[in-house]
């Protein structure tokens, strides 16, 4: 299958560098908003992990046909992925002056990164997470960013030189561990997104989204409290022009992300209410909870966050 895939997939990726990339911003997003209907229709794997994810955020019952709400924020969802990587294409030309025209930093972001250079940016794919570290480098810091295979390693290579247009650094998932410590080291801002599934052997760490357990990254609360930088956790707002801005949810402190797992649910949980509030701006179709804790990781997960509530518990005695 991925052999018969992979002429498709490049056909897929030319057009888009060579289409959406010579378009206006606001053709841009219309041809993208046509795509996203397309595979909305075509995908009905996709439609089927969507509402299962939706139910998920919303506390619902899994069984039952989709309701004229749930189509109504899945196809939202459809167009908010096929836009964002639309403006990945669009930015490959005049990169600089595209992303500035496209998304602007609140002014919290804005005095958060004046403030703090390095610093580890943490996001999920909600709204444009391509945009952030986008914007963070037109406010003048040296960004570095994770990238994971699509495709063929040809395919990923291409998409990554595209993503650099920029100037930002694209590190290879594999052996990412390296560089991007010399990075910050360095002075280097880090942009990562966390909200995907990351095996154990890999760097991944059991916590709890939406109520269930998933394995995500740790490299944020351990590269912040390494490198003693802090700690940003932020998203991009679509925008009702088709824009976005990019807003704070939370920062921290380097010595907060010493205990790596509670700084990692910390972050999952600030990304997980921007999501319960706006649904239609996350993957939806992603398939987040495919991976299940063995007992013993069960049993490790219940006791941290055991562990959490004593001490949570603790402070409110103390105070």
């Amino acid at each position: 299958m991925r052999a018969l895939r992979r002429p498709f997939e490049w056909i897929g990726i030319g057009l888009g560098l060579a289409v959406l990339s010579s378009l206006p911003r606001r053709g841009m997003l219309e041809l993208c908003d046509f795509i996203s209907m397309v595979m909305y229709w075509f995908d009905s794997r996709g439609r089927r992990l969507a509402v299962k994810n939706l139910r998920i955020i919303r506390g619902a019952p899994l069984e039952g046909e989709m309701t004229s709400t749930e189509e109504k924020i899945i196809r939202r969802s459809y167009r908010n992925m096929a836009r964002t990587v639309g403006h990945a294409f669009w930015t490959c030309r005049n990169a600089g002056k595209r992303a500035a025209e496209a998304g602007e930093l609140s002014d919290e972001c804005r005095r958060f990164l004046d403030a703090n250079n390095p610093a580890v940016t943490v996001s999920g794919h909600i709204g444009c997470w391509e945009i952030l570290s986008q914007l963070a480098f037109l406010q003048g810091h040296r960004m570095m960013s994770v990238a994971k295979d699509i495709g063929t390693s040809a395919m990923t290579k291409l998409l990554m030189k595209a993503r650099m247009s920029i100037g930002q650094e694209i590190i290879h998932a594999d052996g990412a561990f390296r560089p991007l410590m010399a990075g910050l080291k360095a002075g280097k801002s880090l942009g990562l997104l966390v909200d995907q599934a990351v095996r154990p052997s890999d760097g991944g760490i059991w916590v709890r989204f939406f109520g269930q357990p998933l394995p995500v990254s740790a490299a944020p609360a351990f590269f912040a409290a390494k490198g003693k930088a802090p700690i940003a956790v932020a998203w991009s707002r679509p925008l009702k022009d088709g824009r976005y801005r990019c807003e704070m949810i939370a920062t921290y402190r380097p010595e907060e992300a010493r205990n790596v797992w509670a700084m990692t649910q910390r972050c999952i949980a600030d990304l997980e209410g921007v999501i319960r509030r706006h649904p239609s701006c996350w993957a939806l179709n992603y398939n987040a909870f495919r991976k299940v804790p063995t007992e013993k990781e069960l049993l490790e997960l219940e006791e941290r966050e055991a562990k959490a509530r004593a001490a949570k518990g603790q402070m409110r005695n103390d105070k």
